[in-house]
């Protein structure tokens, strides 16, 4: 698929290795998904368009390359979506941040939205959604959808692992979002958690199960 990137750095998979051991502790997996979410970034960011600007170093003027046109939004998809935020920030410091509230139905397993903000000029910058898990991609298409209405075009997808049944909604939902993933495991189980995977992500986050 053209459009799906596995980031197969062996720094990224040992770290998700370690990410997906049950007995990984909360502060564990909270350090290993930010430091994650920096190296995807990278991957994620490699096509960024620059420009020539002129710089004064301590020996000479010269004419060296910078990123051109707006700022990046960073758009979360919470809660766990935050886990990958700051990892990303300490790359690209001067990102705008959206934030995308969504929980799942636990019986349908469909997207509920109960926050949304983004920069007004949204529209005009490169907007990388990112959440740990591409699973049902339920609540990664009303992310995507959000942002449609507020005129966001160029938009990106980030995750730590995906499954195929994600993958495949996804690009039939928004075919021109490409998607950066560390992994892609075998399938959901009947309740829309990704197998092998490493559990809910939010829960091991936060300690809440």
């Amino acid at each position: 698929m053209s459009t799906v990137h596995i980031v197969d750095h062996p720094l990224v998979q040992h770290k998700l290795t370690l990410m997906r051991d049950r007995k990984r502790s909360t502060k564990g997996f909270r350090q290993l998904l930010n430091e994650i979410g920096m190296l995807l970034c990278y991957e994620v960011t490699r096509d960024l368009p620059i420009e020539m600007v002129e710089v004064e170093t301590p020996l000479a003027r010269t004419m060296k390359p910078a990123i051109s046109g707006k700022k990046l939004v960073f758009a979360p998809i919470l809660r766990a979506g935050v886990g990958f935020l700051d990892g990303m920030l300490d790359l690209v410091p001067s990102a705008r941040v959206a934030h995308i509230g969504l929980y799942r139905d636990p019986q349908t397993l469909e997207a509920i939205e109960y926050y949304f903000k983004a920069p007004v000029d949204v529209a005009e910058r490169l907007v990388i959604v990112m959440d740990p898990m591409l699973a049902t991609a339920n609540s990664a298409v009303a992310a995507i959808d959000r942002l449609r209405r507020r005129g966001a075009k160029d938009i990106r997808f980030v995750c730590l692992l995906a499954a195929p049944e994600g993958i495949e909604r996804l690009t039939r939902a928004h075919p021109d979002v490409e998607i950066w993933t560390a992994a892609i495991d075998e399938r959901l189980d009947d309740h829309g958690y990704i197998v092998p995977g490493l559990g809910d992500a939010g829960d091991r986050m936060f300690g809440t199960k």
